[in-house]
């Protein structure tokens, strides 16, 4: 006599089912504040200087006695309490770059104003200063680590995953294909703006 295995099947109540958000009207009224809608008594708004070369050393940083600076605060690396990094990788990325550019678009300084258009004017008004540094383009370039961006060989991370006897497996195979392929680099592309507000209790 052979034995029937039951099988069980789960149709979730929400296929094929449109449900209602929550926040659904409210968007489509107008009525949802989003962060930049809010009015807050004392609030000020923030704005990143960031590097306009890919890979430099910074040299002077410079104000524009120009502009009116009255009521702009600045922030550099030097301000941030405790350490200046972010983990990623390792603990290889500053929060703001301290004497070197290490990528496009890496943050410098951060600036702030009671009026969101005078804290974006004043990005216009500092001027980062750099003694440009050799780029490194590929993979090839950074392996040679002729040009040493991290550590001794510029790898920042190594993972080794090994299961079973590769030789053997190769040796056994009837057929062994080997090839080398390429992609450009892919990052998420966010639809929306990002916003916060922080508050000091």
């Amino acid at each position: 006599m052979r034995a029937r295995r039951a099988t069980t099947i789960y149709r979730p109540a929400s296929v094929g089912v449109s449900i209602p958000k929550l926040e659904g009207n409210d968007k489509v009224t107008g009525r949802a504040q989003y962060v930049d809608d809010l009015r807050i008594p004392g609030l000020l708004h923030g704005r990143t200087v960031r590097s306009t070369v890919p890979r430099g050393r910074i040299t002077r940083v410079t104000l524009d006695p120009a502009f009116d600076w009255k009521g702009v605060t600045i922030a550099d690396h030097r301000d941030i309490p405790g350490e200046n990094v972010v983990a990623l990788i390792e603990d290889d990325q500053p929060l703001l770059a301290a004497s070197e550019i290490r990528h496009a678009e890496e943050p410098v300084l951060l600036l702030a104003h009671e009026d969101a258009e005078r804290a974006e004017a004043a990005t216009r008004a500092v001027r980062i200063e750099c003694e440009p540094l050799a780029p490194v383009l590929t993979m090839e370039e950074s392996l040679a680590a002729r040009v040493r961006l991290y550590g001794d060989d510029n790898v920042f991370k190594e993972i080794t995953i090994a299961r079973g006897d590769l030789d053997a497996g190769f040796a056994a195979a009837h057929r062994v294909v080997e090839g080398e392929y390429r992609c450009g680099h892919q990052e998420q592309l966010y639809i929306e703006n990002n916003g916060m507000i922080a508050e000091r209790t």
